[in-house]
């Protein structure tokens, strides 16, 4: 289930904002950032679940490509570790 921060990640990307606790209340905008309404805060809650889920497939999607190019070259992902590139 989505909280606050997650909502406010999908409707503000760029930033700007801190949130400490799932209300809009809590919300603080830095200057020069527009912030969002707080209905458009609450109608994100039932969007965000959704844009985190294609934002894991799209991750995966690029760690899967990432790892055929690398099976390419001969490397696996002990490799890239072994060289202190591999996260994970």
């Amino acid at each position: 289930m989505a909280k606050g921060s997650d909502v406010l990640k999908m409707l503000v990307p760029e930033g700007g904002w801190v949130i400490t606790a799932d209300d809009y209340d809590s919300i603080r905008w830095d200057s020069g950032i527009a912030p969002i309404t707080k209905q458009q805060f609450l109608d994100g809650f039932s969007q965000a679940d959704i844009w985190m889920a294609e934002q894991k497939t799209e991750a995966e999607a690029k760690r899967e490509a990432t790892l055929s190019k690398l099976a390419a070259l001969g490397l696996d992902e002990d490799d890239l570790k072994a060289l202190g590139l591999g996260g994970n």
